[in-house]
Formats: structure tokens, sequence, C-alpha cells
């Protein structure tokens, strides 16, 4: 996989990083732009990057040198090539600069193994069942493999009936985003096919409490809409939103109200009894799983149920006192949560903590929806700075609007802090990340993401400008593909369509991603790239480029320096 894989955490070596022997620093900074879910498509009349104007992004790759990478399954850590990137990951392994095993691989071994009933599930459904409480199980409703996956909390149902729990809810999160839009009714028919046979056995209440949208009820991240997290608060916890007998009659109700509805907006929901009571609201005593394994849109709700009186993000009422643990730790600095149900893989000496330790300036910037992904997930799940002298991170806040309505998002003042940093010539590495090719991509809406494309071609013929002008270099990747391909397809490839309408496509792609090179710095090297080139060589790339030798430990780089081949400073 052009990549070692570092599951016990190794640490690489020293930090201190060596001078390359033959390739000089450039004389002004190395500049890293991700193009958050822009991957190589088709270039059908589906693939949104090829139908949007690109002058400046076709001027780099006719200019530039171009590489391709793998940014999808066994190469970002996933535990196989069917499973998609996602923003998460391909952060993680860019900046890590090896390949690991990720969130879903590390629970998918913890309960083949068994470990994941040694540890807090055992101390947590030990309190629930003397006494005489409900485990409450809440996250996301999909086998996408990037929040989460059904197979799991499928396990933490029969594990459950197994160990002699009578109470068992599920707050379902819909999701449309991670797969096929509009197939919720799909796994809530497994998911209730499991909660009805136990119940048939006898002796068990195990049903679904509650649901809504991802991307409406819950699952906020970066603290950009925490009203999402009350709406699932109050429906989860207090059993207040909108009432019906169960979850498919719920998805059904709101289908019939707005044709074409997505799942992934879906309002909140609770399934109620007979008599009009909530199923289940969350009480003293019980105890409250969050089976997501990946972090950013889950840390909020998890900071809801475990902040003490000082919480201000919103109004809970009443607090449960519950034990509440994670599939995973969602924040290891923050210890958030305390509790968690298989240990994460620990990252450490990534490219961001080399150049720390090397004394080397850097600056990260995105907008909200992306802001962690630069900065968390780029240092190996580190809140912190590695030094607070030496790095600056910005924060552009996002539109609280539907990505559709405004679609050019935060492109152009993303640049304006980019091309600030390069100006102001103190860093010397720069990292920036555009969202619009993937939350606009997310809406499955073709001409709003052309609109966001086209925005971030004109935001990097800025930031191309300013590079050029201080004689530094450019480098262009996305973290994984979506808006390249937006619809579904059969399995030979041809799009799907449903009354004679396109089957459009919100969900991220197993496409590789471009990877260009443009440098104005005057120096000689080029691309050589192994034949299984992915995310995990970008670190020791953009090391060399920077004038270093890469950790032995990380991924090799693409670059071939003994090359004679001059990089055009035109």
């Amino acid at each position: 996989m052009g990549g070692l894989n570092m599951e016990d955490g190794t640490d690489p070596g020293p930090l201190r990083l060596r001078g390359h022997a033959t390739l000089p620093a450039p004389g002004g900074p190395v500049v890293l732009l991700i193009l958050d879910g822009v991957g190589t498509g088709a270039g059908d009349e589906f693939d949104a990057v090829n139908l949007a104007r690109t002058p400046n992004l076709d001027r780099l790759r006719r200019a530039g040198l171009v590489a391709s990478l793998r940014a999808h399954g066994t190469a970002v850590g996933l535990p196989s090539d069917a499973d998609i990137g996602n923003s998460e990951v391909g952060h993680n392994i860019m900046g890590a600069g090896r390949v690991f095993d990720q969130g879903a691989k590390c629970v998918d071994r913890a309960i083949d193994t068994g470990r994941v009933w040694d540890g807090y599930w055992k101390t947590l459904t030990g309190r629930v069942g003397s006494g005489g409480g409900a485990l409450h199980l809440m996250g996301l409703l999909s086998d996408g493999n990037v929040h989460s996956h059904e197979a799991h909390l499928h396990a933490l149902i029969r594990r459950a009936d197994h160990d002699g729990l009578g109470r068992l809810y599920v707050h379902a999160l819909l999701d449309g985003r991670d797969v096929p839009d509009r197939t919720s009714l799909l796994y809530l028919e497994r998911l209730e096919a499991l909660l009805g046979g136990i119940r048939d056995q006898g002796g068990r209440d195990y049903r679904i409490a509650s649901g809504g949208g991802r991307m409406v009820v819950t699952m906020d991240r970066y603290e950009a809409d925490w009203s999402m997290v009350a709406r699932g608060w109050n429906a989860h916890v207090h059993g207040e939103a909108a009432g019906f007998p169960s979850a498919a009659a719920a998805v059904e109700h709101f289908r019939a109200q707005e044709s074409g509805i997505s799942d992934q907006v879906l309002p909140a929901f609770t399934v109620r009894n007979p008599d009009g009571s909530p199923v289940a609201a969350i009480e003293d005593g019980d105890a409250v799983i969050f089976f997501n394994f990946r972090g950013d849109r889950a840390m909020e709700m998890s900071r809801a149920f475990t902040a003490g009186a000082g919480f201000d993000r919103f109004d809970r009422g009443r607090v449960p006192d519950v034990s509440f643990a994670g599939m995973m730790l969602y924040d290891g600095d923050l210890g958030i949560p305390e509790h968690y149900l298989v240990a994460p893989p620990e990252i450490r000496s990534t490219l961001g903590e080399y150049l720390a330790a090397s004394g080397v300036p850097q600056f990260a910037c995105a907008e909200t929806q992306k802001f962690g992904h630069v900065t968390y997930f780029w240092n190996g799940n580190r809140s912190g700075k590695f030094d607070d002298a030496l790095e600056e991170y910005v924060e552009i806040p996002s539109d609280k609007v539907p990505f559709e309505q405004r679609p050019w998002m935060r492109s152009a003042e993303t640049a304006d802090a980019v091309n600030r940093a390069i100006t102001e010539g103190r860093h010397r590495f720069i990292r920036a990340n555009f969202a619009g090719g993937d939350m606009v991509g997310h809406t499955g809406n073709m001409e709003a993401t052309v609109i966001a494309l086209e925005a971030i071609d004109a935001a990097i013929g800025r930031v191309l400008a300013a590079v050029e002008a201080a004689r530094g270099c450019l480098v262009v990747t996305a973290d994984h593909g979506n808006s390249e391909d937006m619809v579904e397809r059969d399995k030979g490839g041809a799009p799907l369509y449903e009354d004679g309408k396109p089957v459009f496509r919100t969900a991220h792609s197993i496409n590789p991603v471009r990877f260009v090179i443009r440098d104005f710095s005057g120096r000689s090297y080029e691309l050589a790239p192994p034949p299984d080139a992915g995310l995990a060589n970008l670190a020791s790339t953009l090391l060399e480029l920077l004038g270093f030798s890469a950790p032995a430990a990380f991924a090799p780089s693409l670059l071939r320096v003994e090359s004679t081949r001059r990089v055009s400073l035109t």
C-alpha cells in the first residue's frame, strides 16, 4: 500500500528532522490545499468536477506534476477496499504519514475477539442489570462504515440479550449520506427484525425509541449548530418530538409530507405507546452508549450527557443520572467521553509534531465544517497545538443554512486567510481545506455542487498567484471522492434511474484523488509514485518539498529527486 502499518502506535523515531541531502527548501512556503470530496470521476454528465468551469485547476494540471492517489479502503486503514473513504481517515492518514487501523477495524477486531465485552461494557451492564435500569443505544443506523456500522449495533443488542438485560432502546439516526439515500426503511426493517425476535422470546422489552435525520438531529460537529443536538436531546432524553407508532411510520409520514425528502434531513421523532406516552425516555439509573466509532459527530451529544451544571450550549431541562459510554474515545486530549468500549489507535509522531519539534512555523485554516479535520484529525486526534508559538490555526465560521442555498460556502474567505499567511512570510508550511466539494456534494444537488466547485477554483487561482509571487510551492489534493460521482450506479457502473430521473448520490465514492505540485522555486525533481500510492505518501512528500528527509517509518515520498528534470517557473 505504499505505507507502513503502525497499529501499535510505535514512535517512528526522533522528532528532530534532518535536512534533505539534495533538495533545498523553497524560497517561499509549501502550501497544501485539500479539496474535500473532490475525486477523479468518469468525466460524464454526473461528474460535477468535470462539468464545473475550473480554469485554474486545469492550468495546474497542465503545468504541474500530477499523480493519482488511493483514498479509500485498506489504503486508509479501513477494513476492506469496498469501504468508501471519508474526511476523518483521510486527514488522519495524510497527517500521520503511514497507514494504521481506523475506528471501524478496531471495533471489528474487538467484537471478533470478544475484548469489547471485558472492559466498560461489563461495568455498565452490571450497573443497569442490578439496578433495573434500561440500556439506550444511540447512533447512526447505517452500514456506511464511516461513522458507524449496523453490525456493531446488532452485536451490542445480541450481547445485551445474552447478558440478561431486560430493557433496551435504540435511538436511531438515519443516514442517506454515507449510504444510498432513501434507504432508511431497509436498515429499520433489519433492526426491527432483530429486536422483535428477541421480544418474541419473552422477558425483554427491546424497541426503537426515537430518531431523526443525521443532518438535523443530534450529529452536529465542531459546534456549528447546537440546535441539532438540542433537538436530539429532547427526542432521545425527554421523548419530546413528533410521535408515531413506529420508526418506519415516522419515515413514511415525513416522505408523504415532502416528496423526495432525504433521509439525512428527516425531522426528529419519537415512537409512542398506544396511550401516547413515549416508548422510552432516558431516566436516572439508565445507561447510554453512543455506538458511533467516529468522534466528530458524537462529541457534542457526549458533552451534553457528561457535562456538569455549567453546561450552557442549550437548556437540557431534566438531566438524567446515567452511565454514559462511547463506542470509542472521541477526544483523547479532552477525555471525552471518560468511558468507552474500544480503545482507539494511538497516533503519535505525526507530520505536524515533527515540524513543530524542528522549529517549523505552521498555519492551518478551514471553515467550521472542516476545521477539525485540518487540526484535530490531521494531528492524530489531538485537540491542541504541539507548539503555540509556532502554530496558528484559523477557523472561518460556516454559514448556518442548507449548503445548497449558499454552495460557494466560505471558499473566498479561506483563500483570504491562506493568502494573508503567505504574504506575512512567517509560516513555512500552510495547509487549508476547502469544504464545498464534500458538503455540497452530500446534498445530491448537481447545480449547487458545480457552483461550489467553481467557487473553489476561483479561490485556488488567487492562492496560486500568491504562491508564485512568494516563490513557494503549491500542492493540491483531496481526502476522498464525492462530487465527481453524483449518481447511484449499478454493478457495471451504469447510472441508475427511477421514474426516468437519475438517482442522485449523496455518499462519498471509492474513486482516487488527484495530487498536483506546482513549484515556483526552480528546484529539480519529478514524481515517481509507487503503483499503489495513497494518502499515506503525502507526508513524506511534503517534508521533502520543505527541504527535509522523511522519517524512515513514514510511507515513501512520491518524489524522485535525483532527476535532472527542472520544475518550470512559468
